[in-house]
């Protein structure tokens, strides 16, 4: 650290450590208060430029931090360091393939860099480039043996590429070495097809205790405890544990519901007209609706189609969003009556530059990212060509998966009046877009799919503009890596006994309330 504080006065050294110590502590505020002084007395040094590109970075000002973190770069081009810092701001910029090039260069510098060759196995992970990946996480747990994140992370991708024993295998090694370890617990409970015993639920309880584990940890672990109690058929015990999970979780990070209903009114009352003369947008299929609703299962029934990339949950729409508020200086949804026709134009063909990797082997691909149902009016102006599927399930069975889900960042799970409050919103958004825009908006829901699945899959063909294919009804035999809850359930044939709720019974009524339901 030194080294790196070099040209800096004492006092300034101290502030900038003291700056980082903050920012490793999640602490933006302080980071800043310390920083402040240090940025105008030693505006150009490198480190000072480093601290402050991440704070950018947090505030989604991603080309202004790019922008002073190449300027730190270009002093100290051969600090391994650095290149790591600088890759991990392309990748909040969403420009994933520059930062892996960047971790190339970082662990070439440094081949003993653990966090690098970890970062590079996240990031190679995310572009879909899953050999290389693996290979990536396995040289940092080699470098690092006691290094839980990247093990997790390695068993993680194994789960993801479909390998299950292996990945159940690599848990169980980390597990049995740092039991404390909350996300390897949680990583077993996400392989839905794995029946947690009584040995595991008694196991996670030493561990939650042992003086090692964080709150972090200690949620994660209670989420797979919820799970391993539900396999048993303890459906009592497995509530509590989720209410003492989402408990724990709320302590550190609350939703704003007041907020969000807010920006959803704004959204609501901002005409984004579309241009019925263009055909921008012909190649993406959005995939929409509540998480834990069946969008997975949509996406790998279109990705089994040939002329169809499955591209998963992509952040190009919401960092498009972010870089557009910078350029208004204005935050979402505050600028969108300041949107001309050719505004949308410019965004729609930013979003289509941004995402041609996908199109590279097929001439259409899915962008799965559920939240961006808040975004169609959005969509339809700037893409308005795009086919938009919102994937519907039933009220009841959604929220309550949703609440037994382990959703870092979905703040609105963590209790069932704000899981209500999320679910009414999305209903209403989901029925006014289907019915105002039917040629470009479908619900898909998951019962009828059940119901009836070769007609719910050939209606689902027919309004994505695509011919009918058998491969698409053997979706189960198509092979992809899936990196969401339900990578293993979507490659099972479909199950009718999916249902939870009926398993739980009056259990639930306080969720049922909280919905309206009787």
């Amino acid at each position: 650290m030194n080294t790196l504080l070099q040209g800096l006065d004492p006092a300034a050294a101290n502030r900038v450590i003291a700056a980082a110590q903050a920012l490793e502590m999640q602490r933006p505020d302080q980071a800043i208060g310390q920083l402040g002084p240090v940025l105008a007395s030693h505006p150009d040094h490198p480190e000072v430029l480093r601290l402050q590109a991440s704070l950018l970075s947090l505030r989604g000002e991603h080309r202004t931090a790019l922008h002073a973190m190449r300027r730190a770069l270009e002093q100290r081009p051969r600090v391994a360091l650095y290149h790591n810092a600088y890759a991990i701001l392309l990748a909040d910029a969403g420009e994933l393939e520059q930062a892996i090039a960047c971790l190339r260069q970082a662990c070439g510098l440094q081949p003993g860099f653990v966090l690098a060759w970890y970062n590079l196995g996240l990031f190679l992970t995310r572009s879909a480039h899953f050999d290389e990946a693996k290979q990536a996480l396995r040289h940092a747990v080699e470098l690092a043996p006691a290094y839980a994140a990247a093990r997790a992370q390695l068993a993680d991708l194994l789960r993801m590429d479909n390998c299950r024993d292996e990945a159940i295998a690599e848990y169980r090694r980390l597990l049995a070495e740092q039991p404390w370890t909350g996300m390897a617990w949680w990583g077993l409970a996400e392989i839905k097809t794995l029946r947690l015993e009584q040995t595991d639920s008694d196991a996670i309880r030493r561990a939650y205790a042992h003086p090692r584990a964080t709150d972090g940890d200690r949620v994660s672990m209670g989420f797979a405890l919820a799970k391993a109690f539900d396999d048993q058929g303890r459906y009592a015990e497995s509530l509590q544990a989720l209410a003492a999970a989402n408990e724990l979780a709320r302590r550190h990070r609350t939703w704003n519901a007041a907020g969000f209903a807010s920006t959803m009114a704004a959204i609501q009352a901002t005409p984004c007209h579309a241009d019925a003369g263009q055909e921008l947008g012909s190649e993406v299929i959005f995939i929409v609706g509540m998480p834990r609703s069946g969008s997975t299962l949509i996406e790998q029934i279109l990705a089994s189609h040939s002329r169809v990339e499955g591209a998963a949950e992509l952040a190009d729409l919401p960092l498009l969003i972010a870089e557009e508020s910078a350029r208004h200086r204005k935050p979402y949804p505050k600028w969108l009556p300041d949107m001309s026709a050719d505004d949308w134009r410019r965004l729609g063909r930013r979003y289509l530059e941004r995402t041609a990797r996908w199109r590279r082997q097929r001439p259409v691909f899915t962008d799965k990212l559920p939240n961006n149902w808040m975004h169609v009016r959005m969509i339809r102006a700037m893409l308005p060509a795009a086919r938009i599927v919102v994937s519907r399930r039933d009220a009841l069975e959604t929220c309550f998966s949703c609440y037994r889900q382990f959703f870092p960042g979905n703040d609105y799970t963590r209790s069932f009046a704000d899981l209500a409050a999320y679910w009414r919103s999305f209903d209403a958004a989901a029925s006014h877009w289907a019915k105002e825009a039917p040629r470009h908006v479908h619900q898909h829901v998951y019962e009828d799919l059940l119901r009836d699945p070769a007609g719910s899959i050939r209606e689902l063909l027919a309004f994505c503009g695509l011919p009918f294919e058998e491969a698409c009804l053997r979706f189960n035999e198509t092979q992809r890596a899936v990196g969401t809850p339900s990578a293993m359930q979507v490659r099972q044939p479909l199950r009718t006994d999916t249902a939870r709720a009926p398993r739980y019974g009056e259990l639930l009524n306080p969720l049922r309330e909280a919905l309206g339901l009787a």
